[in-house]
């Protein structure tokens, strides 16, 4: 879920890469009450680049990583699974029928 998140974030930080680039190279930087250094766009675009391509390179790794600790045996699968277990245990004892008070339930 965290990748999704790192994958948004990226995606937003190339759009603003590319509307920075924009406004470099076209009239826009030239109008009343805009910065009118276009390298000062430029740089600025480059760098949300870099910082989109590195979010975009964590959100890959982290969600690598989290399939990866889905299919391991000690991981969310493996959590899950004893969960549902013990879930089961519990709803077969509740099904068991009553005995008397000084008797414990049997034991599967």
């Amino acid at each position: 879920m965290l990748s999704r998140n790192l994958f948004i974030l990226a995606g937003t930080l190339l759009f603003f890469s590319v509307l920075s680039y924009v406004v470099a190279f076209t009239g826009l930087a030239h109008e009343p009450g805009a910065p009118a250094d276009a390298s000062l766009w430029r740089t600025i675009g480059i760098v949300m680049l870099l910082l989109s391509l590195v979010i975009a390179l964590l959100g890959v790794l982290q969600s690598m990583f989290e399939q990866a600790d889905r299919r391991t045996p000690g991981g969310q699968a493996g959590v899950r699974r004893e969960y549902l277990a013990q879930r089961d245990r519990e709803r077969d004892t509740k099904r068991l029928p009553r005995q008397g008070k000084g008797t414990p339930p049997p034991v599967n």
